[in-house]
């Protein structure tokens, strides 16, 4: 089995689920938090070099206040000192991509300290996607190289300046809860994913639906932009 590189996941439908069950909405979130540690230790231990998750979007923001404030205080629940600890003894490097300035401080010293706890791993890099927005992530990068004053921009510059500069482009994009569309998610990065919808709501989403969707991604034909040979001959 072929294992992608780089997947992306739209952690969907913790809400819709808690509700189906008759809970209240923060019950939703605090099990898709708890799912999030065992798809990523699988994700590794099938070799994924990279996993970036949809945690919370610059558009989240609209919810009620309650369930905002319940979510900013997710990371430090769910990066408390425990957690942290099981993710570097699993090798496994913690980053953040999104804006930092509207975060509450304990939720901020939260993700700074999960970095720093995991900065010497060199395994699978566990990219949380927080107060993440692809248009927000572009702007941003064309504002800093508007301050360098460049005369001259193209794709790799561009590219230097997003929030994943450090990050390949991603090779499988999935999506829970049934909904089909990118919601502002690596719009750039995500330019020749292979994309993956599953009705299944995150808290649903376990090893065995990671497996699923990487064999489902292994029937895709990856051409980025070229065709095949057969076609090219006229075969």
């Amino acid at each position: 089995m072929k294992i992608p590189q780089h997947i992306a996941i739209i952690l969907d439908g913790n809400g819709r689920w808690a509700t189906k069950q008759g809970l209240e909405r923060t019950v939703g979130h605090e099990e898709g938090a708890k799912r999030i540690k065992d798809v990523a230790l699988k994700a590794n231990a099938l070799g994924v070099k990279y996993l970036t998750i949809y945690c919370f979007s610059t558009e989240n923001w609209k919810r009620n206040a309650q369930e905002v404030t319940y979510l900013m205080a997710m990371p430090e629940r769910l990066l408390n000192n425990k957690q942290v600890n099981n993710f570097k003894n699993e090798n496994i490097v913690l980053n953040h991509i999104g804006r930092r300035t509207k975060m509450p401080p304990k939720t901020l010293a939260a993700i700074n300290n999960a970095i720093l706890q995991t900065k010497d791993n060199n395994g699978m890099v566990l990219t949380f996607a927080f107060d993440y927005g692809a248009i927000e992530e572009l702007l941003t990068a064309i504002n800093q190289m508007l301050v360098k004053k460049l005369t001259s921009i193209d794709e790799k510059t561009l590219f230097q300046h997003l929030y994943t500069a450090d990050l390949p482009d991603v090779d499988l994009m999935i999506r829970c809860g049934g909904e089909q569309r990118l919601s502002n998610f690596l719009l750039l990065q995500n330019r020749y994913a292979e994309l993956y919808f599953t009705k299944a709501f995150w808290p649903e989403f376990d090893e065995n639906a990671l497996t699923a969707a990487i064999l489902d991604y292994n029937n895709r034909n990856r051409r980025f932009g070229g065709i095949e040979s057969d076609e090219q001959s006229g075969r």
